[in-house]
């Protein structure tokens, strides 16, 4: 298997929020690749300009960050020839390796965009290489810049950052010195294209923690309702955990429990409530073993949420 290293610069509306069109918020206008074989060396590079379509002028902060002008971008290849040249070029084995997690996300706005989307089936299991920085070097729940990085490991610096082929470099200089057993543990999923149905939904324990990502809900609410996204199985022996917090709310996005497994203690479990392009919505669950501070964190947490329902309800009767 291969390592795909790629980073992307994109264009955005120069005209505003308002006039953007929400369908392609992120128009990509460079694509730039590393490839490393399973020895992690450099075997191949690729780098494409593209020609805009949707956004004829650059953003001031593009054009001041990447350095291009429209007329250079001009004389680049239409989206639909670059992005299927750039998924030949990786090959029949490979996996995609980015610094974060917008670049995966970006790439298949743009080709659902241009009706290419089948091109690359997803979820997508993948490298984030800015979280495996963290995990090797830092506290784990960091997340650096990549410039920071680079300096951290005293990576020498041969070219600009923000044009996608050097920034590629840089994120697979960066993996080839990530732990090994860090890499292959922790790869990350993209549910950008999140699960249809139950059968496709996705379980992965890692060393620490869990996650589940559910299929597709038409509301927040009959998401809630499930049975698997509001269990809370212990990571270790995989049985269900009493539950000392259920499921709170903090805002309308994240939720919070605490659980207890008889043999292995203490977790918390938390929800992030994502929502598709298609309008449903899906869960993001992980499960995670945590101490007695642990705890009295997510014990914190719903005093503060109660404390709040509680002033607002005192508001409100104020009111009336």
């Amino acid at each position: 298997m291969d390592y795909i290293v790629f980073d992307l610069e994109w264009n955005q509306c120069p005209y505003g929020k308002e006039r953007e069109n929400d369908k392609l918020p992120f128009e990509i206008i460079e694509i730039g690749a590393i490839k490393l074989n399973k020895q992690m060396e450099t075997v191949d590079q690729y780098q494409c300009l593209i020609q805009p379509v949707v956004y004829k002028k650059l953003h001031y902060r593009t054009q001041e960050i990447i350095g291009l002008d429209m007329k250079t971008l001009e004389q680049g290849t239409p989206f639909y020839k670059a992005v299927r040249g750039f998924l030949k070029w990786c090959g029949e084995d490979y996996r995609f390796c980015t610094w974060g997690t917008m670049d995966l996300s970006e790439l298949q706005r743009n080709m659902r965009y241009y009706g290419l989307l089948g091109l690359l089936p997803g979820p997508i299991k993948y490298y984030d290489v800015q979280k495996l920085f963290s995990r090797s070097f830092e506290d784990g729940v960091s997340r650096r810049s990549l410039e920071y990085g680079v300096d951290y490991l005293g990576i020498q610096k041969l070219a600009n950052f923000h044009r996608a082929l050097a920034d590629a470099w840089y994120t697979a200089e960066i993996l080839k010195r990530v732990d090994s057993h860090v890499r292959d543990t922790y790869y990350s999923i993209d549910c950008y294209q999140s699960p249809r149905q139950r059968s496709e939904e996705i379980h992965v324990v890692y060393e620490d923690y869990s996650k589940y990502v559910s299929r597709e809900f038409p509301s927040k609410e009959e998401a809630m309702m499930d049975r698997e996204v509001v269990s809370s199985r212990c990571i270790y022996c995989n049985r269900s955990s009493h539950k000392k917090i259920r499921w709170f709310s903090i805002n309308s996005r994240n939720y919070y429990c605490l659980a207890r497994c008889p043999e292995h203690g203490l977790f918390k479990g938390k929800i992030r409530m994502r929502r598709n392009d298609n309008d449903n919505f899906y869960v993001v669950k992980t499960i995670k073993a945590v101490n007695e501070d642990g705890a009295m964190q997510v014990r914190e947490k719903q005093r503060m949420m109660r404390l709040r329902r509680r002033r607002k309800r005192a508001h409100e009767a104020m009111g009336r």
